[in-house]
């Protein structure tokens, strides 16, 4: 093995050994023929013994080449993220073959690494499993193709989903339950040219850890928002893409105006988080009960603050418009690239201008950007042709950072990733400007010293918390 920072494997390959196997023993799969596992060994946990300890533990034929201890631990700590130190003697497939708690597995595994959804996909000569964390995918299994309709059979009979329809896509829900862990997955099947895909989004029903402060508001963002939850009725709107935190920022606004003597009701698809004291209530639109249905059976559940997952037509965007004109606070998110532009929205659902400027109270977009690993950031001179074209530059930066990696973040140079926002308050003026049609208004919003998103990214740029590459989308919008 030549001197390198790490070592590759193929996903086929690291399913040879599991994560507990790997930590406890120091030791990476670097091939398998013949009934025959080679394996790199971390050179400071090699003994005379543990061959024959690793031959009874596989099954098989081992042989062990020695590698440098910084190199293992580097690729231990890049392909095999979790129970680190803890000597095991399971995987997730014998002899070959996927075990048959290898869902019940592969689950609390995306868990524990914090990923959000699980993908399992199929092609035409092979199958692999993802895994979504902080934002990105990683591959993380491959699967043998004889094998795959039976996991896909497993995963639909628990979700109560048909598993003789494999035409049309389907939707079901899994309540997972072991151990220590418990939390709801929602799952999406969908048909594609050589078998289903099914994505398996975990949904966390811990909210205690949710923090309007540490969502990615700056001081008067925080002010201006906490001002336009306070007033008694309206409409809150966050926008942004799929994927952007909208939700947790709801949930976050929920804690903060949950209290014994308001009765706060929820419509969401799905309940992504349980808060005692708020009536959620699950979308369910094979039976009728969609957004606009719920809204009106709230207006007669005698709410004081009504939370609309999502505004998706115009029979949603009236029933919102009609509860904060008849005295209730409505939150809701909104698929639009900016704060303003989802006030041109709702006019193209068929809002009146002069319904919308007396009922939104508050607008908001957000984005969520990766943040640099504070462990193994490097920093190195700003250049201005990094910056898309168009963009002018608030203040000069003499350095940027770059993500490099380590251990601490699973050598991705990226941990854990922060909201940015762009926050206005509809004041009279902008109302006024609403109800004449005149939505060109950026001039104004200028005068008022309201920060854009892209703000609120060069902010983190230049506070050498985010690089370049993870703002430039964000930047874009503004050009």
């Amino acid at each position: 093995m030549s001197e390198q920072d790490y070592i590759t494997i193929s996903t086929d390959l690291l399913q040879k050994v599991s994560s507990d196997q790997a930590w406890y023993y120091g030791i990476l799969p670097k091939s398998f023929e013949n009934d025959t596992l080679h394996l790199y060994i971390d050179i400071l946990k090699f003994s005379e013994t543990i061959k024959d300890e690793l031959e009874v533990l596989f099954g098989k034929t081992i042989v062990l080449e020695k590698a440098p201890s910084p190199v293992i631990q580097k690729t231990l700590s890049l392909y095999y993220r979790v129970n680190k130190g803890k000597k095991g003697d399971e995987s997730l497939s014998v002899n070959g073959r996927l075990r048959d708690d290898f869902l019940s597995k592969l689950i609390s595994e995306a868990n524990n690494i914090s990923s959000s959804d699980i993908h399992i996909e199929t092609y035409e000569e092979n199958c692999r499993i993802r895994l979504r964390i902080d934002g990105k995918l990683v591959e993380r299994y491959v699967i043998k193709k004889d094998e795959y309709p039976s996991l896909i059979n497993k995963i639909k009979i628990i979700s109560n989903l048909d598993i003789a329809e494999k035409r049309l896509p389907q939707d079901g829900r899994i309540f997972f339950n072991t151990g220590n862990q418990k939390f709801d997955i929602r799952v999406s099947v969908l048909p594609t040219l050589y078998g289903e895909k099914i994505v398996l989004r975990l949904l966390s029903k811990d909210s205690t850890n949710i923090e309007i402060s540490s969502l990615g508001f700056n001081s008067i963002q925080l002010e201006h928002y906490h001002e336009g939850v306070k007033k008694p009725h309206g409409i809150i709107l966050i926008s942004g893409p799929t994927g952007s935190g909208k939700t947790t920022t709801l949930y976050a606004t929920l804690k903060i105006l949950n209290k014994e003597n308001i009765n706060i009701l929820t419509i969401e698809d799905p309940i992504e988080y349980t808060l005692d004291g708020v009536n959620q209530v699950q979308l369910k639109e094979n039976i009728g009960l969609n957004f606009a249905s719920a809204l009106r059976t709230f207006l007669r559940q005698d709410p004081d603050i009504i939370m609309v997952g999502e505004i998706r037509d115009g029979e949603t965007a009236q029933m919102a418009i009609r509860a904060a004109l008849t005295g209730h606070l409505v939150l809701s998110t909104i698929h639009t690239n900016s704060a303003w532009g989802t006030v041109s929205r709702l006019i193209d659902m068929g809002i009146p201008a002069y319904l919308l400027a007396n009922t939104l109270s508050l607008t908001v977009a957000q984005r969520l950007v990766r943040l640099l690993c504070p462990h193994c950031k490097t920093e190195y001179p700003c250049d201005p042709k990094e910056f898309p074209k168009g963009f002018k530059i608030p203040s000069y930066l003499k350095t940027l950072y770059m993500s490099t990696g380590c251990e601490k973040c699973y050598y991705t140079g990226y941990k854990g990733r922060k909201a940015v926002y762009e926050v206005i308050p509809i004041d009279f003026e902008l109302s006024e400007n609403i109800k004449s049609g005149n939505l060109n208004v950026g001039e104004l919003l200028k005068s008022k010293d309201i920060s854009r998103l892209a703000d609120s990214a060069y902010q983190l740029l230049e506070k050498g918390l985010t690089t370049i590459d993870e703002v430039y989308p964000v930047l874009m919008t503004t050009i």
